[in-house]
């Protein structure tokens, strides 16, 4: 599903990518093979950031939230490897662990604002 909108909630472990406009909501949980160790952990986290994006492809306004640094982690991965996705992202927020729901609301709000203020015509 392509859509205008999607809010990346991620960490180290996983990734809840929710994909809306007016009418359709669309999430994937995506999760990172990881298994904390140090050796490996670079590809690991690679791989796992390049399956994120891939499912991005094609949105044009992406929020990234989380508790920790992996969106910021994630976002510096995609200026180097999905640039079209690294140009997606308009901003980077910290958040605690928000249902799907919440998730949507939380970005509904956030691109209303964001829309106005570019003065960009996206519907949310």
């Amino acid at each position: 599903m392509s859509t205008y909108h999607a809010i990346v909630w991620i960490d180290h472990e996983q990734a809840h990518v929710v994909m809306f406009d007016r009418e359709h909501v669309e999430a994937e949980r995506i999760h990172s093979r990881s298994h904390h160790s140090h050796q490996g952990k670079h590809a690991d986290a690679a791989s796992f950031f390049k399956e994120v994006s891939t499912k991005l492809q094609g949105t044009h306004e992406v929020l990234l939230t989380g508790p920790g640094a992996a969106r910021t982690e994630f976002k510096h991965w995609c200026e180097h490897h999905a640039k079209g996705v690294a140009h997606a992202i308009v901003d980077n927020v910290a958040s605690d662990h928000p249902s799907d729901p919440q998730l949507v609301a939380m970005a509904r709000k956030y691109f209303k604002k964001f829309d106005r203020m570019a003065a960009n015509p996206g519907q949310v």
